[in-house]
């Protein structure tokens, strides 16, 4: 889970999923600075400091950060283009996250990514990825390298709701569940794919049934709930972990911004929007917490002062790092041809 966070030693929290208390206060601050980074986020491209497209994670916390959580540190992630979120739930660097948005040189692809192709082989994070659905079979790439090493690390693969009626969404899944790859699909089922409802374009609206079709282990879990999110995620990385093949997980949450920061939020009412912030997964952690006494007010307010400078830095590291150098334009394109020497000695 999030790097930041420790609240000293608490005793354990009955009905936190076995957590301890320090565990559940780090689940909250890990959302509190996701939400606080892609504020600071969005108030840089009203600045025009990041240009391009970006998708904010607001109001979805929770699933990355719960699922994420449930995971070891070396299981393969693999998200799609609205992953800012899931990043920094598992651990890469809010500055480069944040120099890499501002397209710098110190950006966790050196500024050749941007917003939406985040990428951390250290961390196990191999990308964001901009086409839709087109990620899948990359995940179950990753699984089948790990089924035949024979090793117990798994693929998870975070998916949007506007994925599911994609070809290569079928193709993932059934090539998946036929090799019995380790792959756990996560859909954040937001209900809007851009800004057409799911209803819209989808017979059967739940989508964790359309992985059933293809004989897989499939659920639906709370996601504005870290909990829940926590708790479903590590029962079905469990099932993946012990090969019996891979498993489905549909999160159902709502994005409270639009689909990018270009989007003009027509489709749906403010009422709407209004009605799932109730839900907030912030919010009802942190009530929850304070309610059982792991937390007090002050230090809610200490955990958002931490969270506030971990942004206002981010943005500082990113607005001071230089630029990509003109000749990195073909760095990690090409191979360079050996000389006609060094070919003779091969």
């Amino acid at each position: 889970m999030g790097q930041h966070g420790k609240t000293g030693t608490l005793t354990r929290h009955d009905g936190g999923a076995g957590m301890t208390g320090d565990e559940l206060v780090a689940l909250l601050h890990t959302m509190m600075e996701i939400r606080r980074f892609e504020e600071k986020a969005a108030e840089m491209y009203a600045r025009g400091k990041i240009h391009g497209f970006l998708h904010l994670y607001i109001g979805q916390e929770a699933v990355a950060t719960g699922a994420i959580a449930a995971l070891r540190p070396d299981d393969y992630i693999v998200s799609h283009y609205r992953e800012h979120g899931h990043a920094l739930a598992r651990g890469v660097d809010p500055k480069r996250v944040m120099a890499e948005l501002f397209g710098k040189e110190t950006g966790v692809t050196g500024g050749r990514g941007g917003s939406m192709h985040l990428f951390d082989v250290s961390k196990s994070f191999l990308g964001g990825y901009a086409i839709v659905a087109g990620h899948m079979p990359l995940a179950c790439g990753l699984g089948l390298a790990e089924q035949y090493k024979g090793s117990d690390r798994i693929a998870v693969n975070f998916l949007g709701d506007g994925a599911v009626n994609e070809g290569e969404f079928h193709e993932a899944l059934n090539l998946a569940a036929v090799w019995k790859l380790p792959v756990l699909f996560i859909c954040e089922n937001n209900f809007y794919g851009m800004g057409t409802a799911v209803q819209r374009v989808s017979a059967l609206v739940e989508v964790y049934k359309r992985a059933e079709a293809y004989g897989m282990h499939a659920e639906q879990a709370d996601g504005m709930d870290v909990l829940a999110m926590y708790e479903a995620t590590a029962r079905l990385a469990k099932r993946v972990r012990a090969g019996e093949g891979p498993a489905f997980l549909e999160a159902i949450c709502y994005r409270f911004r639009g689909h990018s920061m270009a989007d003009p939020e027509f489709y749906r009412t403010k009422g709407e929007v209004d009605r799932w912030r109730t839900l907030d997964p912030i919010a009802s952690l942190k009530r929850r917490l304070l309610a059982d006494g792991v937390l007090t007010e002050e230090r809610v307010a200490d955990m958002q002062a931490e969270v506030d400078d971990i942004a206002r830095e981010a943005a500082e590291f990113a607005e001071q790092s230089p630029p990509p150098p003109t000749e990195s334009l073909t760095r990690d394109v090409y191979v360079d041809a050996p000389s006609a020497e060094e070919g003779s000695r091969a």
